[in-house]
């Protein structure tokens, strides 16, 4: 995650990319970016919430802030890859219209696990 932050900062194109901190009670307890992927496809990353955070509807509101910022810049995609096991993630993203598109298995964080590509027309 320290790479993708550091390349978000080292490469950021403020005119077409963003990112959204989420506070409660002072606290920051969560964050997503909106990438540049190409001239027509945004690309939603690291949707991040804190514990304490979760269940408060803030994972929806992040997300709806991607996609309303997406609409305003006039991609016409957006892409998010995320894990199968992650079934509240998934949940918010199939609530607003993205599509899977492509899984597959891999190993990471040590464990079996399935990638999925998902995608919204914009």
């Amino acid at each position: 995650m320290a790479d993708i932050v550091a390349g978000y900062l080292r490469k950021h194109q403020p005119d077409w990319e963003r990112c959204w901190i989420a506070e409660l009670d002072g606290q920051r307890v969560g964050s997503v970016f909106v990438l540049r992927k190409s001239p027509t496809v945004a690309q939603l990353r690291m949707l991040i919430l804190t514990a304490p955070a979760r269940g408060r509807g803030l994972g929806a509101l992040l997300i709806d802030e991607c996609i309303a910022f997406a609409r305003s810049k006039n991609y016409k995609k957006m892409v998010l890859w995320t894990n199968s096991c992650l079934g509240i993630a998934r949940d918010i993203y199939a609530r607003r219209g993205f599509q899977l598109i492509k899984s597959e298995p891999y190993i990471g964080f040590g464990k079996d696990l399935i990638s999925e590509t998902w995608a919204l027309r914009l």
